[in-house]
């Protein structure tokens, strides 16, 4: 190990501390050395046969209705390729945008996570914090704190993996920052941003908020490199070219172009999908209207729940932490798209 890697090493472990000293909520725990386990030899050995090292930087998304987390991360073309998806074990509330603390919901939106943002000694095991609320969440006046992705199986309003899928999660975050990744960038989706999705809750309160997160999900997609992020006129706006007049959440857009070396890429995807969206609407594609008990856990989760039950499943995914709200978790109406055209008093209803 060079010189310029321990210093890197000591910088992270002291940016950890001062998360673990900062941090509030899903936070205080037992300290140990959780946050320090190596990661798994199989997925060390997959990163390197795809041309990835451990140090690689990485990015995050996240889909609620899917309840999936992926990472992905830069490999030797310097483009980024998703390394591994994630069940999600709970997430709360409906889908939709994080307003106010105490509503359960779990955030939708572009995020910035910094080493200070990790903490190692949560009380659910390992986490990071979003940073919610971001600048465009703070200029209208949304509220909430210590949003979190972290481990066990319960949420108010976080995003819990289970203890091992946070353990990878956490170490893959861990290994970018010591090798040298400033911060790494999460997108918190309502689900894939795909046209079959976006027909599907175009009658949604929340689909002209949804549109905007498109956008920014269709710049990653057709460049496969995080978008550069900026707000204005109350929404976001993603790879402005270099110049373009200086922009705040809470003001009036000035004029501006996108990247011209990226417009071209996102326009086509945009097309595709937008002539995409036109041919399902067309084809009669009904809308629906999603109502959740309280969140949603991924289906693998379900059956572990429906089979063990939420006593005999917490130890096997979330150490001393119990499961939260399990009846609601089970009627999570999602199974990738077998809900199209189903109606039931748990999940989806045609609204036309």
């Amino acid at each position: 190990m060079t010189a310029s890697d321990i210093l890197s090493r000591l910088r992270l472990a002291f940016a950890l501390l001062l998360g673990a000293l900062a941090l509030s909520g899903c936070v205080t725990g037992e300290g140990d050395d959780r946050h320090l386990q190596p990661l798994p030899a199989k997925l060390v050995s997959e990163m390197a046969a795809r041309g990835m090292s451990q140090g690689d930087p990485i990015l995050v998304r996240i889909f609620k209705k899917e309840s999936e987390l992926e990472v992905w991360k830069r490999d030797r073309s310097g483009r980024y390729a998703l390394l591994k998806t994630y069940p999600m074990c709970r997430w709360s509330g409906q889908l939709g945008p994080k307003k106010a603390e105490g509503d359960r919901q779990a955030p939708e939106g572009f995020y910035t996570v910094t080493a200070d943002l990790m903490n190692p000694r949560s009380q659910f095991y390992l986490s990071f914090n979003l940073g919610y609320p971001n600048p465009l969440e703070r200029s209208q006046g949304y509220s909430g704190s210590a949003l979190m992705v972290h481990g066990a199986c319960t949420s108010s309003g976080c995003f819990a993996m289970s203890d091992d899928g946070v353990t990878e999660i956490y170490g893959l975050a861990r290994e970018a920052f010591a090798g040298g990744q400033r911060s790494f960038q999460v997108q918190a989706l309502p689900f894939r941003m795909t046209p079959e999705n976006m027909a599907r809750h175009r009658d949604n309160a929340n689909f002209a908020f949804w549109q905007n997160l498109k956008e920014g999900s269709d710049h990653f997609d057709a460049t496969r490199q995080p978008p550069r992020l900026a707000a204005c006129g109350r929404r976001y706006v993603f790879n402005a070219r270099d110049g373009s007049g200086p922009m705040a959440p809470g003001e009036a857009c000035p004029l501006y172009e996108i990247d011209p070396a990226i417009q071209p890429l996102v326009s086509q995807k945009q097309d595709r999908d937008q002539a995409r969206f036109a041919e399902l609407v067309g084809a009669g594609t009904p809308a629906m209207s999603y109502a959740l008990a309280d969140g949603g856990m991924h289906k693998s989760f379900r059956t572990m729940l429906k089979t063990l039950g939420p006593e005999r499943m917490q130890p096997a995914v979330a150490g001393k932490v119990a499961i939260s709200r399990p009846e609601a978790a089970l009627a999570d109406p999602f199974d990738g798209d077998e809900t199209l055209g189903r109606a039931d008093t748990t999940g989806s209803l045609p609204t036309r």
